[in-house]
C-alpha cells in the first residue's frame, strides 16, 4: 500500500522565530509538473507589522556591532548554506530548475555572501572621506545605515535574488522585512532556518511569505520602514512604491539584474542602503579645547 504523502507546512520567520501566520491562512504553489510544492503561509498585515516591530528593535544592537563582527556572521552563513547545499538544490529542482542549474544558484548564493562578508570592514573606508574646508576644522563624511529596509524579492528565483538582496542590506549595518517569491517560496523559509542557526539577532532579517500584492502597500506605507528595495520590472509594482513611499519619504532602489551573473554584485549595493553624515570637528589650538558640533 502507497504511504500518503505529507505535505511540508513552511512558516515564516519573524524575530528569530517560526511562527504560523496570524491570519491562520495558506497556499499551495504547483511547480511545472503540476505538484504541490508545499503548505505556505500566507502573510498578513498583522504580520507585517510584526516584521517591522522585530526589525526596529534589532536594528539598534545590529548598527552597533563592528563592521568585523558583522563580517563574521555573514560568512558563517556561508558556511550554514554550504553544509545545507543538498536540501538547496533538490528543492530548486522540485520548483523547476535543472541540476546543473540548481547547482549553479546555490554556489553562486554561497559566494555572494563570502563577497559582501569581505565589504563589511571596509566599505567605510571607499564610502567616508575627509574634506577640505576654508575654516580651522577638520570636516568628515562618514556611512551610516538607513534603518529597516523593506524588501520584495526577485520572484523569478527562489534563492539568489533573495540572498542578493540581504546579504548587502545588512552587511551595512541595516535590519530588513523580506516579501519572498510567491511561487518559489520554498528556499526562502529553508534560508530562514539558515539564519536562524547562522548567529544571526533575532529581527535583522525577517521572511515573509504569500503575495506580494497584498503585502506590498503595508510594508512601504508603514512609518517605521525607512527604505523599499525591489528585484523586478512590473510597472505596476513600481507606481505602487513610489506612491506609498511619499508619506514618509522611503528611498526607494529598484534592480532590473540577473543575479546569476557575477558582475551583479557591488559596493554600491551596499551604498544604495546608506546614509552620509557629516560632522565638524575644530582643530585645537594650543591649550585650549575642542568638541564635536
Amino acid at each position: 500500500m502507497k504511504n500518503l504523502d505529507v505535505l511540508k507546512t513552511y512558516k515564516i520567520y519573524i524575530g528569530g522565530s517560526f511562527p504560523r501566520t496570524e491570519s491562520g491562512r495558506y497556499y499551495t504553489p504547483l511547480n511545472q509538473k503540476g505538484e504541490q510544492l508545499g503548505n505556505i503561509c500566507q502573510s498578513s498585515r498583522k504580520d507585517v507589522r510584526n516584521s517591522v516591530v522585530a526589525a526596529r528593535k534589532a536594528f539598534g544592537g545590529w548598527s552597533e556591532r563592528t563592521a568585523f563582527n558583522r563580517g563574521q556572521i555573514l560568512y558563517r552563513i556561508a558556511e550554514m548554506l554550504q553544509g545545507r547545499k543538498s536540501q538547496f538544490i533538490e528543492e530548486l529542482i522540485f520548483q523547476g530548475s535543472s541540476k546543473t542549474n540548481a547547482e549553479k544558484e546555490v554556489n553562486r548564493s554561497i559566494d555572494r555572501l563570502v563577497y559582501y562578508a569581505g565589504w563589511c570592514d571596509k566599505y567605510m573606508q571607499i564610502l567616508g572621506s575627509v574634506n577640505p574646508v576654508a575654516s580651522s576644522h577638520f570636516n568628515f563624511s562618514i556611512a551610516e545605515p538607513t534603518g529597516v529596509v523593506g524588501v520584495v524579492s526577485d520572484q523569478t528565483t527562489s534563492l539568489i535574488g533573495l540572498v542578493s538582496l540581504i546579504a548587502p542590506i545588512i552587511a551595512g549595518g541595516n535590519t530588513c522585512v523580506v516579501l519572498a517569491s510567491e511561487g518559489m517560496p520554498l528556499c526562502a523559509v529553508t534560508f530562514a532556518e539558515v539564519l536562524n542557526a547562522s548567529d544571526v539577532p533575532g529581527g535583522v532579517v525577517n521572511i515573509l511569505t504569500g503575495s506580494p500584492s497584498e503585502l506590498i502597500k503595508p510594508l512601504t506605507t508603514h512609518m517605521d520602514v525607512n527604505a523599499m528595495a525591489y528585484s523586478g520590472d512590473s510597472t505596476e509594482v513600481k507606481a505602487e512604491l513610489q506612491q506609498s513611499s511619499a508619506l514618509n519619504l522611503k528611498r526607494i532602489s529598484t534592480y532590473m539584474k540577473d543575479w546569476m551573473k557575477p558582475n551583479n554584485q557591488d559596493l554600491y549595493l551596499i551604498a544604495d542602503f546608506q546614509e552620509i553624515k557629516t560632522t565638524w570637528h575644530p582643530i585645537e589650538n594650543i591649550g585650549g579645547s575642542s568638541s564635536v558640533y
